[in-house]
């Protein structure tokens, strides 16, 4: 017999929810269609992405892939369509192909550029995804600064075991010098000792281990680079080096120290009151008058420091938004604690304003990893330049859409990763309450 009671005692079946509030007609209803404003929004961005789309597919697909030349492509599209104009000619791109990736590197050593590549996702994996990487990972990170200049440029494997060897003398001098000074002098010490070893003794040192024991592979000279391997590898190490180098601005403009102070706050606002193109133009034309006569500062490596401090600087003060924005109990929380300055920084203070910094840091990622196709003005034939010169050739002498489409591509892939990545690394990080 059932309760006939006011208050019911007997829970009732769940049901399922209105159609019309799940699935694709509730996120349409929800996202697209809530209100008449909305909804006429959607219509009209629907109308225009379809006229886009009439236009752009038969451009793409009613194409050739095939044709040796422009003037092919014509003939074959006027003999099936009636008409060359509205599709396009990838046999560009079929043709082209490797030399818009590789650019002038000689083709036999194409591996060790693959090589290279690969171990650059494996030395950022145990960065980007700490918790599912094997710890040994990263003995392959530390090693992979010294690992890539040696497997793109050849030569001596002594070189970068040498290169490497200055870190080593940095470590025992900071030790040494720490237990009779503190502090600056201790830091000051520490680089020109480094500072010593790679400018004056890595050389000799380098050659006499060659002349015991020669272990080295083909060289590749550097005018030989280009492509959209040379915008990775400008790309990779100014973005990997800058984020450091940021970060000790960022402290240094906060510093107590007035001499620090001065130089960080002079460094970044004179990067940043200057267009990155001088400073490109600085590193190809104006940086040999100031070095001694017969040195032979290669034209890649003087675009790398470039590129990177100018990153540096807009990092800084990236970094900078993000160590304003801590509330002060934070810094006293790390003083309460018995901290020291790195300690605090390290454990508490840092973590944080990066979580904080993070769509700032990767927006200046990409911004910095585009900026790699200024280089082409300089006379570095990357991916835009190598475009130029293709078109200059008279079989592809007139076509444009197709180069530019395949080079905006490329960077796509590789901007829209970082900022999914950025994504992914503010979700996991995410300690707030969900609104």
């Amino acid at each position: 017999m059932s309760d006939t009671s006011f208050v019911r005692t007997e829970m009732l079946e769940e049901k399922a929810p209105p159609a019309s509030t799940v699935g694709l007609v509730g996120w349409a209803r929800e996202n697209l269609f809530s209100s008449v404003l909305n909804s006429v929004v959607t219509l009209l961005s629907f109308a225009f992405i379809a006229y886009v789309l009439v236009g752009l597919l038969p451009w793409m697909f009613q194409s050739s892939w095939t044709s040796k030349s422009l003037t092919e492509c014509r003939e074959l599209f006027n003999a099936t369509y009636g008409t060359s104009h509205g599709h396009a000619c990838w046999g560009v791109v079929n043709d082209r192909w490797l030399q818009l990736l590789y650019g002038f590197y000689p083709d036999h050593l194409y591996w060790r550029v693959n090589l290279t590549l690969v171990l650059t996702f494996a030395a950022l994996a145990p960065i980007l995804f700490s918790e599912k990487t094997p710890k040994q990972f990263l003995y392959l990170t530390m090693a992979y600064p010294f690992l890539m200049p040696w497997l793109l440029w050849g030569g001596t494997i002594w070189a970068p075991v040498v290169a490497a060897l200055g870190f080593v003398v940095g470590y025992f001098v900071f030790v040494t010098v720490s237990k009779v000074q503190s502090g600056l002098v201790t830091m000051i010490a520490t680089v020109i000792a480094v500072l010593v070893w790679w400018l004056v003794l890595a050389g000799p040192v380098a050659d006499t281990l060659s002349g015991i024991l020669s272990l080295s592979i083909e060289s590749v000279e550097s005018r030989k680079f280009g492509g959209f391997m040379l915008a990775l590898l400008l790309g990779v190490v100014a973005i990997g080096v800058s984020l450091p180098i940021g970060i000790l601005l960022a402290l240094g403009r906060l510093s107590d120290l007035l001499i620090v102070k001065a130089i960080c706050v002079g460094f970044i606002e004179f990067i940043r009151g200057v267009p990155l193109i001088t400073l490109l133009f600085v590193a190809s034309l104006l940086l040999n008058v100031f070095m001694p006569p017969g040195t032979n500062f290669d034209i890649i490596l003087r675009v790398m420091i470039m590129m990177t401090l100018f990153s540096a600087a807009y990092m800084a003060e990236t970094i900078r938004g993000g160590l304003a924005a801590l509330p002060k109990g934070q810094y006293e929380g790390a003083d309460s604690l018995g901290l020291n300055y790195w300690q605090a920084q390290r454990l508490i203070i840092m973590p944080q304003a990066l979580k904080i910094s993070i769509p700032g840091i990767v927006s200046n990622f990409i911004g910095i990893f585009k900026d790699t196709t200024l280089v082409s003005i300089i006379g570095l034939l990357d991916v835009i330049g190598l475009s130029q010169a293709i078109r200059a050739d008279t079989a592809w002498n007139g076509i444009y859409w197709e180069l530019f489409a395949f080079i905006a591509l490329l960077f796509f892939v590789v901007c829209f990763s970082m900022s999914r990545y950025s994504m992914y690394l503010e979700r996991k990080l995410q300690t707030g309450h969900k609104r």
